[in-house]
């Protein structure tokens, strides 16, 4: 749980005012958080929106702890606070609810970050003005947007605030009036949501916009608010004619977000073509980088739109499938978590029910990276497969840390996706956990890996010197072919591996590789090797050329 400052009453919205309000935001969701996971049903009842809403809110505050620490001579400004506040938002953003969170963040700071010239007059004009302007903000991010959500909540605490500036209040008095209308209006929901009528809850996307209101008008005042913001149910009907947990189950089966280095042009277009593939679609950011989140029958396809649009990275894919099943606030059993280099490979992976990690070359996930992943499964019991030896080092930090959080994590020693491959074909969710660690660990360790790279410069390897431009053949990590190009290269390599035995062969090709080299390779191993299977995947934007595995 983050440290609580002891706010003081302040009429002034200034750096420190910001950092109290964030401090005291992150404190008040993590105490609501697993009480908003247990009422979220809109959406999607995924039972993750408290969950999503507190690590948005905790990269916020620590991106705004790192401006305040970095702060040597002079103290930090109230724009460099709210627009490192915002930005940390941006970049950390967690699902629907955060994605929104992170607008109206931006909202805020588009306000207490201008120029003291362009601010409106007075603390409480200024406040009223920037809750205004996030909401607003929020409601343009949405493709669609829902009366009955945070939006909702937004727009009446911006309204509220509105009318107590209009009457010359204080930022305080602007900050209780947000708080009491937003509280009010998250009351409203259920009747204006038939999933939370039915449900017999409040939006759980507006629950936590309330705590977050809570805290601001705590900093100003320097007075708790009297209870928690509502994070329970309504009165029920007396019957249900749906199981709220089964609701959108014709919906789409994965949730995808990342971060998009693209102009305002680019995203213009990637909204059309994302609002075509599936919905929830939030795009939020600005300045050359945002935050796109959509649900999909199609990852790869959200993906791909990424990719001509701009840079996409920090691709999060999530499948909602044994989500939608579980009771409300209830974590599924078990989950694994894999970290995979290749959007296809990505792709792959979830639809076999993973959470995946997409890694690009060269890059190595940190420890909070893979520790997000794990908490975004949400189980009782992960199965973590780290895919390489690099990783070895977070993948075991990151599972002590979710240990600490009551988690059970087994990390399985994969050194290639080919292996992790191998290892999710053997998992069973429905066995022990002990057992089921067993066999994917040995479906692992029983699968040897190759890999075709291209020589970047001369050096000496274990098969001899490699000039630049040479197609290098990995076996278990090291040089054993050297070769011109990469279909023969690829078949000397098979040669070997399929010499100690092989019943089936694994083939990822790379996304400049053609059809056609997977056809002659497929025919070199059955030419050769008449009781070995083979089948081919394609890994995907930042999978090597070739990756090989032999079970």
């Amino acid at each position: 749980m983050p440290h609580e400052p002891q706010p003081q009453p302040a009429d002034e919205l200034d750096a420190e005012a910001v950092r109290t309000w964030s401090s005291l935001a992150l404190a008040a969701l993590g105490r609501a958080r697993e009480d908003i996971d247990a009422i979220n049903v809109y959406p999607v009842a995924d039972a993750d929106t408290g969950t999503n809403l507190y690590l948005t809110a905790e990269s916020a505050d620590r991106a705004l702890a790192e401006t305040f620490d970095s702060a040597a001579a002079a103290p930090t400004s109230l724009p460099e606070a709210v627009r490192a506040w915002a930005h940390g938002a941006l970049v950390g953003a967690r699902g629907n609810s955060g994605t929104i969170l992170a607008q109206l963040l931006r909202g805020v700071a588009d306000v207490l970050g201008a120029e003291p010239e362009g601010r409106p007059t007075g603390p409480g004009g200024l406040l009223a003005h920037a809750l205004t302007r996030a909401a607003e903000e929020a409601y343009a991010a949405v493709a669609h947007p829902v009366e009955g959500t945070m939006l909702t909540v937004a727009g009446a605490a911006a309204r509220a605030g509105e009318a107590a500036s209009a009457a010359a209040g204080t930022a305080a008095d602007v900050a209780r009036a947000a708080y009491d209308a937003a509280r009010a209006a998250l009351a409203e929901t259920p009747g204006q949501l038939a999933a939370l009528g039915r449900a017999g809850v409040v939006d759980a996307g507006g629950c936590g916009l309330v705590a977050v209101l809570g805290a601001l008008w705590q900093a100003l005042s320097g007075q708790e608010p009297a209870a928690e913001p509502v994070a329970g149910r309504t009165a029920v009907p007396a019957t249900q004619p749906d199981d709220p947990c089964e609701q959108h189950e014709d919906g789409p089966a994965y949730e995808v977000i990342y971060l998009l280095e693209a102009s305002e042009t680019a995203v213009a277009e990637l909204r059309a073509r994302l609002d075509g593939l599936g919905d929830s679609l939030v795009v939020v950011g600005g300045d050359g980088l945002w935050n796109v989140h959509v649900h999909v029958d199609d990852p790869g396809a959200a993906v791909e739109a990424g990719v001509v649009a701009g840079r996409p990275y920090r691709i999060r894919i999530t499948h909602f499938g044994d989500e939608r099943r579980r009771g409300r606030g209830e974590r599924a059993q078990r989950a694994v978590v894999a970290v995979v280099p290749g959007e296809g490979l990505a792709g792959l992976c979830a639809e076999a029910g993973a959470t995946t990690v997409l890694v690009r070359p060269g890059e190595v996930p940190a420890t909070a990276e893979l520790l997000d992943a794990v908490r975004r499964a949400h189980a009782r019991e992960v199965v973590l497969l780290p895919g390489g030896t690099e990783l070895r080092a977070a993948a075991a930090t990151a599972a002590e840390q979710a240990r600490a959080e009551g988690v059970r994590v087994a990390v399985i020693p994969t050194r290639s996706a080919v292996q992790g491959l191998a290892a999710l074909a053997v998992h069973d969710p429905h066995g022990s956990f002990d057992e089921d660690v067993v066999a994917m660990t040995a479906a692992a360790g029983a699968t040897r890996y190759g890999e075709l790279a291209v020589a970047e410069r001369q050096s000496f390897t274990s098969a001899g010197i490699c000039q630049a431009g040479d197609v290098l053949g990995l076996i278990d990590g090291d040089v054993a072919v050297i070769g011109a190009g990469l279909p023969e290269t690829a078949e000397a390599v098979l040669d070997r591996m399929l010499g100690s035995g092989g019943e089936l062969v694994t083939l990822v090709l790379g996304p400049d590789v053609p059809d056609a080299v997977a056809e002659r390779l497929e025919a070199h191993v059955q030419h050769g090797h008449l009781a070995v299977d083979t089948v081919t995947y394609r890994g995907g934007r930042y999978s090597a050329p070739l990756l090989i595995g032999v079970e």
